[in-house]
C-alpha cells in the first residue's frame, strides 16, 4: 500500500460528524468545469477545504465571493502546501505547462486529476515531464459541460447523472483510482473505465465530432448573403443543434489539435455518411432515404432511453400496471428467466468488501437488485454497470466503506435492507435506512435482534424502518439458534460476522438459502456448514470474484406451474440455479405428480446449475410435508395456482412466514383465487384448496410481484380473461415478464394508466 493509500485510508475510521475524504483539494484552473467540481465538492464536503489556484486573481476573488472555493492561490507552492488531490482543469494543450509548474512541489502523498476530453495527448504529456507517467495521476473526463463560462458560471448539479470516464494507465495505483472514483461519485456522476485510445476515439465519434459540426455549420451559415434572415426564421432544432457552438474557441482548437487522428477518421466517417445521403436525394432514392432515417430514428430512441436510465430504478408511483390474461395458451418451446435475484444482492455485497475488481455476468437489471448498487455507490464504491447483465465492482476491501451524506433508501427491497443491517453493524460511521410505506411495515427486529447481541446499536421504528445504526460498535461473535427460518436474517448475521472478534455459529432447523455462505466460501473466507450449524471465522480479507449468476429459480416457478396446468405444454428452461435449498416446488409437484427433468446438472462456482423440461401434468392433491415449505417459501403464490387446477383436496400448513412478505400472501392468495371460481379456505397458518377450474375474473394483487405472476399464471388454463391490478412490483424481480411470457406461449398483455400522485 503507498503512503498515499495508508493516509487516507486512516481518514476513514474518523466518526461520521467529522468525515472528510481528505483535508484539502487544490483545483488548477478556476474556470466553469473547475469551479462547477469545487461548487459540488464543498457541497457534499468531500474535504475540508476546497482550494483554487489561477493565474486570474479576479477569477479566485469571485470563486470566493460566490462560495464555490474556501480559498485561492495565485503563488502555486503555497497553495500547494498540504495538498491531497490536485485537479487539473485547463485546455488540454496547458497539460504540459502546469505539469511542469507542480513538478517541484509535489509529493509521493499527492494524487493527480484532470478534467480533459483527450487523454492521449494528457498521457505523452505526463511522460514529456515526469519520463514516465505518475502512479498517483489518474487522467479523468467528465461528459458534462456547457456554453456558459467562467467561475461565475459554476453549477454544482453540472456533473449529476452525467458518466466520467477513468483512463487508466500502465503504472495506475488502484488506490488513487478508488480515490478519484469517489470523488466524482460524490458529485453524482456514474463513473466508467476505459483505456486511454479507446477513450479518445469514443469521443471523437460523441463529442467533439457534433461540436465541430455546430462550428462549421453556424459559420456556413453566418457567410450567407442572407445570414440575418436564416437566424431570424431558424427554428427550435437549428437552436438546439448549434447551441454548442456557443462554446468556447480556444478550447476547441486545442482539442483539435490533442485528438487530431481520432477526429480526422471520424469526419471522415461522417463525410462518407453526407454523401450517400446527398446522392440519395440527389437520385431521389426515396427507399434509401427512408432506410437512412428509419435507421437513425430507431438509433436515437434506443440512444434516449439510456440516458433515461437512472443510478437505480425508481418505482413507478405514478403508474397503475395491469396484465390480462386471456384463454388459450399454447406454452411451448424455450422459457426465459432472468438472472438469480438472491445471488445478485449478495455478489454486489460481497464482491464491494473484496480486495480487487470483480466481473459478474448475468445479474438481475431490477428495481430491487439496483436498490442494493445505488446503497454501495452511496457508500463510496465503485460500480460500472449494469450493462447486458454484466457489471463490474472496483472493491474497497472489509474496512474501505464510506459513510453516505445522507440517509440510504431502499426503496421496496427487504433484501438490501436486512442484509445491510449487518453489514452497517460493523461499521465505524453512522447509518439511517428508509423504505416505501410497504418496507417501512415489514418485520426487521428479527435482524436488530440477534445483532444486538454481538453488540450493535440499532433502532428500529415500531419493530420496522426507519432504521437508526450507530456506528463504532465493536462486535463479539455470537452462537445463535434461528427462531424462524430466514436466510434473510441469517445472512445479515453472517455479514455482521466477518468484523466480530471470534468464530460466531448460527444454528438452523430448516434449511434456508445458502448463497451467502456459498459466495462467502468461494471468496476466500472461512465459512462451513455441518449438521444445520453455520460457522465463520473472521480472520482474512475476501477475494475479488469472476461470477456468471444462473436463471432465478423462483422466476423459473412460474414457467413450471404455467406448463404443468396448460393442456399440450412442453417447456425447457436452461441455466436455471437448482440451488437444494431452494427446491422445495420441484419436490412439491412431483408428489403431485408433475412430469418434471433436471437435465445437464453441474455445479459452477459451489451452486448447482441445471436445464429443467416440465411438461402438461394431471395433478393430484396432497397434503403439503412440513419440510418442503422453508424451501419454497416465495414459490407458494404459485403453488397456491397449482393446487387449484390439482384434482382433490390439498391443504398446506406451516405458512405463517407469508403473512409477513410484500404483502399478506395468504389473505391476497385466497381473495383473488375466491374471485376467479377456487374453492379455498383461508386458515392461521395456511389454507385448503379443494381442486377444479379456475374461472375468469377481476384480482387485485396488492402491489406484491409475486402474486402478481401467480394470478398471470392461473389464466393459462383460466375458462375466461383474468385481470390482474397493481402489477408495477413486478419490476421488483422479473421486469421483461409480460414480454418473457408472450414468447413462450402465455397469452397475457399489459396496459399503463397514470394514477394521482
Amino acid at each position: 500500500m503507498s503512503k498515499s493509500v495508508e493516509k487516507l485510508s486512516a481518514r476513514l475510521t474518523a466518526p461520521a460528524s467529522e468525515f472528510f475524504m481528505v483535508q484539502k483539494i487544490l483545483i488548477i484552473g478556476l474556470g466553469m468545469i473547475g469551479g462547477s467540481l469545487a461548487k459540488s465538492l464543498k457541497e457534499v464536503g468531500f474535504a475540508r477545504s476546497i482550494c483554487a489556484y489561477d493565474s486570474d486573481v479576479q477569477a479566485l476573488e469571485t470563486g470566493v465571493r460566490l462560495g464555490v472555493i474556501d480559498s485561492g492561490y495565485s503563488d502555486i507552492a503555497k497553495a500547494m502546501v498540504g495538498a491531497d488531490i490536485i485537479i487539473l482543469a485547463v485546455p488540454v494543450k496547458a497539460t504540459a505547462s502546469v505539469f511542469e509548474l507542480i513538478k517541484p512541489h509535489l509529493h509521493s502523498a499527492m494524487i493527480i486529476s484532470d478534467v480533459g476530453s483527450t487523454k492521449g495527448s494528457v498521457i505523452e504529456a505526463a511522460k514529456a515531464v515526469f519520463g514516465a507517467v505518475p502512479e498517483n495521476f489518474i487522467p479523468a473526463h467528465p461528459i458534462a459541460g456547457s456554453e456558459k463560462s467562467g467561475v461565475q458560471a459554476a453549477d454544482s448539479q453540472l456533473f449529476a447523472g452525467r458518466k466520467v470516464i477513468i483512463t487508466e494507465h500502465c503504472n495506475t495505483s488502484k488506490s488513487a483510482t478508488l480515490m478519484i472514483a469517489r470523488l466524482w461519485q460524490s458529485t453524482g456522476a456514474e463513473v466508467l473505465q476505459m483505456d486511454v485510445e479507446k477513450h479518445d476515439q469514443v469521443l471523437a465519434a460523441t463529442s467533439h465530432l457534433p461540436h465541430l459540426l455546430a462550428f462549421s455549420l453556424v459559420d456556413s451559415l453566418a457567410k450567407e448573403s442572407s445570414s440575418l434572415d436564416i437566424f431570424r426564421y431558424a427554428a427550435g432544432g437549428f437552436r438546439d443543434f448549434t447551441r454548442i457552438a456557443a462554446s468556447d474557441p480556444t478550447m476547441w482548437s486545442d482539442v483539435c489539435s490533442a485528438n487530431k487522428q481520432a477526429i480526422l477518421a471520424q469526419l471522415e466517417t461522417f463525410t462518407d455518411g453526407l454523401n450517400t445521403l446527398r446522392v440519395a436525394i440527389e437520385t431521389e432514392d426515396e427507399q434509401r432515404i427512408k432506410a437512412i432515417f428509419t435507421r437513425a430514428k430507431a438509433a436515437r430512441e434506443h440512444f434516449g432511453k439510456m440516458l433515461e436510465g437512472t443510478a437505480y430504478a425508481a418505482t413507478s408511483k405514478n403508474k397503475d400496471i395491469r396484465f390480462f390474461v386471456d384463454p388459450g395458451s399454447m406454452l411451448k418451446g424455450e422459457a426465459q428467466v432472468p438472472g438469480d435475484k438472491s445471488i445478485s444482492h449478495r455478489a454486489v455485497f460481497l464482491a464491494a468488501l473484496a480486495d480487487g475488481v470483480s466481473t459478474i455476468s448475468g445479474f438481475l437489471h431490477s428495481e430491487d437488485s439496483l436498490v442494493t448498487i445505488q446503497a454501495f455507490r452511496a457508500m463510496g464504491v465503485v460500480i460500472e454497470g449494469p450493462h447486458k447483465g454484466r457489471i463490474k465492482i472496483f472493491g474497497v476491501g472489509k474496512h474501505g466503506l464510506c459513510p453516505p451524506k445522507g440517509v440510504l433508501n431502499l426503496g421496496n427491497s427487504a433484501t438490501s435492507m436486512r442484509l445491510l443491517m449487518g453489514l452497517l453493524a460493523a461499521q465505524d460511521f453512522s447509518t439511517v435506512l428508509v423504505g416505501d410505506a410497504s418496507l417501512s411495515a415489514r418485520p426487521m427486529e428479527r435482524v436488530a435482534a440477534p445483532l444486538r447481541q454481538m453488540g450493535a446499536a440499532i433502532n428500529t421504528t415500531n419493530g420496522g424502518a426507519p432504521i437508526y445504526i450507530t456506528g463504532g460498535k465493536k462486535l463479539t461473535a455470537i452462537d445463535y439458534s434461528m427462531p424462524i427460518a430466514s436466510a434473510q436474517v441469517k445472512s445479515a448475521i453472517l455479514l455482521a460476522a466477518l468484523y466480530a472478534d471470534g468464530i460466531s455459529s448460527i444454528t438452523q432447523f430448516a434449511s434456508t438459502r445458502d448463497h451467502t455462505e456459498l459466495l462467502m466460501s468461494s471468496m476466500g473466507v472461512d465459512v462451513s456448514t455441518q449438521g444445520g450449524v453455520i460457522r465463520l471465522n473472521p480472520e482474512g480479507g475476501l477475494r475479488a470474484l469472476e461470477l456468471e449468476i444462473p436463471g432465478d429459480f423462483s422466476s423459473a416457478a412460474f414457467y413450471i406451474v404455467a406448463a404443468i396446468i396448460c393442456p399440450g405444454a412442453k417447456l425447457q428452461l436452461k441455466n436455471i440455479g437448482v440451488n437444494p435449498t431452494r427446491l422445495g416446488l420441484l419436490h412439491i409437484l412431483k408428489l403431485m405428480g408433475a412430469d418434471i427433468v433436471l437435465s445437464n446438472e453441474r455445479i459452477v462456482q459451489g451452486e448447482a446449475i441445471a436445464d429443467i423440461r416440465v411438461e402438461h401434468s394431471h395433478l393430484q392433491a396432497i397434503e403439503i410435508p412440513r419440510e418442503h415449505i422453508s424451501t419454497a417459501i416465495d414459490e407458494f403464490p404459485v403453488i397456491f395456482v397449482a393446487a387449484s387446477y390439482a384434482q382433490g383436496t390439498t391443504e398446506i400448513n406451516g405458512l405463517q412466514e407469508l403473512r409477513h412478505k410484500e404483502s399478506d400472501r395468504i389473505a391476497v392468495m385466497v381473495s383473488g383465487l375466491r374471485k376467479l371460481g377456487v374453492n379455498i379456505e383461508e386458515k392461521v397458518e395456511g389454507v385448503v384448496i379443494v381442486g377444479g377450474e379456475i374461472k375468469g375474473g377481476t384480482v387485485d394483487s396488492q402491489g406484491d410481484h409475486r402474486t402478481a405472476m401467480a394470478f398471470a399464471i392461473a389464466g393459462a388454463n383460466s375458462t375466461a380473461t383474468i385481470s390482474i391490478k397493481k402489477c408495477t412490483g413486478v419490476n421488483a424481480s422479473f421486469p421483461e415478464f409480460v414480454e418473457n411470457s408472450v414468447l413462450t406461449g402465455l397469452r397475457i398483455r399489459k396496459e399503463e394508466t397514470n394514477v394521482s400522485a
